[in-house]
């Protein structure tokens, strides 16, 4: 089997489970490869591993599987590399939150077991592409949270002008304005109000920042729709974001968002449930007061 390895740097509580993984790794004679500046970190903690490297995406040498060891934004990273390959990714939680890198440190050699016996499936995760009249992203135009526009040069708010299919929905008058997958319904479009909304439910999320009227709420749209937009402000310049990734750009740029052709294809092991994740991160049914 051939496992490539995307990771950041991790607290060092984390380096007996991590020093064991690689031990397991490597009994069961996996072919490893490191991405590069993940590996020289590894060496300045004392843990040495026998593999090839990697830096692009391009270099990666067709994998059975991608882990990717961090927390949300390391699994963020690892999709960037990953492209249209659709290798298929398990996260594992070296960080905090989690939504996405699901696999606790504590079961790490459990879940290495599923990769080896099958006893997995495939999460397929959309993702959303920015189309523009420039090349915003060096190529990188995808994301599998959100897509953001938000105002650069002053306090001042901007005007949104959004439309669906080429009609008109309505002009956001706000901060900005997210278009969010379903798997990022648990992150930025959350703190604006959005819904929570299941993985497969093939829609975008369309959600203000903080906008001037109230009764402006987050709208639901199918991700079969092509969302496009024109900004106005006083600014020259705004904004614009997918997932970690941010770029300033003249706000007389015209930007259109719809679903990737390709999609991200995590690894579900045995125990997850999204719905047990979503209690256990947003503390749903607990009372708090005691």
């Amino acid at each position: 089997m051939k496992i490539a390895i995307h990771g950041r740097p991790f607290p060092d509580d984390n380096l007996p489970f991590i020093r064991g993984m690689f031990d397991y790794l490597a009994i069961k004679k996996v072919s490893m490869q490191l991405y590069a500046p993940f590996a020289n970190f590894l060496e300045k903690k004392g843990i040495y591993v026998k593999s090839k490297l990697y830096t692009t995406g391009a270099e990666l040498l067709k994998p059975d599987f991608i882990l990717s060891v961090g927390g949300d934004g390391t699994l963020l990273e690892t999709v960037t590399f990953v492209k249209k390959k659709e290798i298929p990714i398990l996260g594992i939680n070296a960080g905090r939150l989690g939504f996405l890198a699901t696999t606790p440190r504590e079961k790490i050699t459990e879940s290495l077991d599923a990769l080896f016996t099958g006893d997995f499936r495939y999460d397929d995760r959309s993702l959303i592409r920015l189309e523009s009249e420039e090349d915003i992203f060096n190529g990188l135009n995808f994301g599998l949270n959100e897509f953001t526009i938000l105002k650069k040069d002053t306090s001042s708010m901007i005007v949104v002008h959004t439309y669906i299919d080429g009609e008109y929905l309505n002009s956001y008058w706000a901060d900005g304005l997210i278009v969010s997958t379903p798997t990022g319904s648990t992150g930025y479009s959350l703190s604006c109000g959005g819904p929570l909304v299941l993985p497969q439910s093939n829609n975008f999320i369309i959600a203000p920042v903080s906008p001037h009227n109230l009764n402006v709420r987050p709208i639901i749209v199918s991700d079969n729709s092509v969302i496009s937009f024109k900004i106005e402000g006083r600014g020259k310049n705004v904004l614009v974001s997918l997932d970690s990734r941010s770029k300033t750009v003249p706000a007389s740029i015209t930007l259109k968002v719809k679903k990737e052709s390709f999609k991200a294809r995590l690894v579900e092991v045995q125990g997850y449930n999204f719905l047990e994740t979503l209690r256990n991160k947003l503390n749903w049914g607990l009372d708090l007061r005691n």
